[in-house]
């Protein structure tokens, strides 16, 4: 079969300007890329007054489980997104030993069938027929819990070799590298020299480390500096995850942090970062859980909110807090019917109703959810975020899970980046509000494609698999708000998936050609 895509503006990924240009595919793979051509062929696209582009790739989400669950992925299709970089943050949905489980918005729902290995989770997904390419990062927290639990402790030698002998066989199943979520639980514990052991166990494999770091706030400087270590001392690719200065009093730290990445760019660490077009961030409520409170995972967690003692220290601690610290915070996804009706409201105000310090506010929310309540931290500037998109190491990525407006996936209350990240994107590069939109669609296809070593992807160009975007420039715009957010983005007019049409007219066709890749080194 020989697909043609006529008319188009199409930008090859490079950052190189637009050309008028037809596109040849023949079954999933680009044929031609030519100014004039009369091939015939058995299907035709008229781009006209659209620009074309490769597939944009998600390096930071969460869709994991849930691809298995929505399979047409409409969230990220209407995005333009071919290809998702799931496992992030340290948290996979594989390989599940243990005391490991799966977040908490992952086991609310059903799967088609159990999975314990990377191995047999790329069985499953292959039998659901993704609608979008899944690329595997084995989470270092589902692996810590495999090996040792919870346990608020250093991990012992044979601990740490228990867990590199599990990242060595995901990695030999089919996983691309190891995430980190060093502010989470259990990871939170660990010393650096058990995470620089699996980083180097990642290096030799060829794969790539990325890391939600210990801070990113007050400590920012400090995360950087251990992540950048472990990518001197192991030779790794390393990727900073959502790269951003949290927190008004933080925010002058941005400076100092992208110097340090750039002279250890220059030194030969091959560093990169990722970072969503926003200025709030989106977790679990109990992040403001201190550390002792945090310790031993969410059962023992939520044990102390229901133990009079426990809970009063952690009030007096979180009520040390300024009163700025709480006016940042929005009331995300609940799971409790008397918490519904405070999603997409700021904690002040659910505080002043309910007549609670802000403290007690969350606390109580995150009790009757048994610490399911999802939040948005609103503690980012602007302007710290419009440098960190220019840098020239930074790709996009969503950090959110694929969602649907319809479906078990649809009840919940996500960030508006589940549905808006990268059109929002591309509309501020047209607007002129941030970098220019040849080197914007690079940001989103050919960097990532080289940076997680996705062979024969992120270009148009003769001989690359057809993972294509073509959209209005006119219409382009992200709709989901943190008060609406299940809208579904705009100006996607078509998604090509390995040579199969995906969406059509903006309609999705619900033809489905997504794979299961593994970032390679280059021949």
């Amino acid at each position: 079969m020989r697909l043609k895509i006529t008319n188009g503006l199409v930008f090859d990924g490079t950052g190189k300007d637009g050309v008028q240009a037809d596109v040849l595919i023949e079954n999933d793979t680009i044929c031609a890329v030519t100014s004039h051509t009369e091939i015939p062929a058995d299907n035709i696209l008229d781009a006209k007054g659209h620009i074309v582009c490769p597939g944009f790739i998600d390096v930071h989400t969460h869709s994991d489980a849930y691809i298995l669950l929505e399979p047409d992925a409409p969230s990220k299709i209407y995005q333009g997104v071919t290809t998702e970089i799931v496992g992030n943050c340290g948290a996979s949905c594989a390989p599940l030993y243990g005391a490991s489980r799966m977040p908490s918005d992952w086991t609310v729902h059903q799967y088609p069938a159990k999975w314990q290995t990377v191995a047999e989770y790329r069985e499953l997904l292959q039998q659901v027929n993704p609608g979008l390419n899944i690329v595997f990062l084995v989470g270092h927290n589902t692996l810590r819990a495999g090996v040792m639990g919870y346990e608020p402790r250093r991990a012992t030698k044979q601990e740490v070799l228990r867990m590199a002998k599990r990242l060595e066989q995901a990695i030999d199943e089919g996983a691309s590298g190891l995430s980190t979520g060093l502010i989470y639980n259990p990871g939170r514990f660990a010393a650096s020299e058990e995470v620089e052991h699996l980083v180097k166990v990642v290096a030799e494999r060829n794969g790539i480390y990325t890391s939600h770091m210990r801070s990113e706030s007050t400590k920012l400087l400090e995360a950087i500096d251990e992540t950048l270590d472990f990518g001197k001392t192991s030779g790794a690719r390393i990727l900073i995850s959502h790269l951003k200065a949290y927190g008004q009093a933080n925010w002058h730290l941005l400076e100092p942090a992208l110097e340090r990445i750039h002279k250890a760019r220059q030194s030969g660490i091959e560093v990169f970062a990722d970072r969503y077009p926003y200025t709030a961030s989106c977790t679990d409520l109990d992040i403001i859980f201190p550390a002792w409170a945090a310790a031993g995972g969410p059962d023992v967690m939520l044990e102390r909110l229901r133990t009079p003692s426990d809970k009063q220290r952690l009030i007096h601690e979180l009520k040390q807090k300024d009163e700025a610290y709480w006016t940042y915070i929005t009331i995300g996804s609940t799971v409790h019917p008397d918490n519904k009706p405070y999603a997409g409201t700021p904690l002040m105000e659910v505080a002043k109703e309910l007549r609670l310090h802000p403290a007690e506010a969350a606390l109580q929310i995150a009790e009757k959810d048994e610490l399911r309540t999802a939040a948005f931290f609103h503690g980012m500037h602007p302007d710290n975020m419009q440098r960190v998109l220019a840098q020239s190491y930074v790709m996009i990525g969503s950090d959110a899970s694929l969602r649907a407006p319809t479906g078990p996936l649809s009840h919940d209350w996500p960030h508006p980046r589940a549905y808006g990240t990268f059109p929002r994107f591309l509309r501020m590069a047209l607007d002129g509000q941030t970098v220019p939109l040849p080197d914007a669609i690079r940001k989103m296809t050919s960097l990532p494609a080289d940076t997680f070593r996705l062979q024969k992807r992120g270009k148009i160009a003769k001989g690359y698999i057809a993972d294509i975007v073509i959209f209005d420039p006119e219409t382009i715009r992200d709709q989901s708000a943190f008060d609406r957010p299940h809208a579904l983005a705009t100006g996607i007019e078509h998604v090509i998936v390995n040579g199969t049409i995906t969406l059509r007219n903006g309609q999705h066709t619900h033809q489905r050609k997504g794979q299961f890749l593994q970032g390679k080194p280059s021949p």
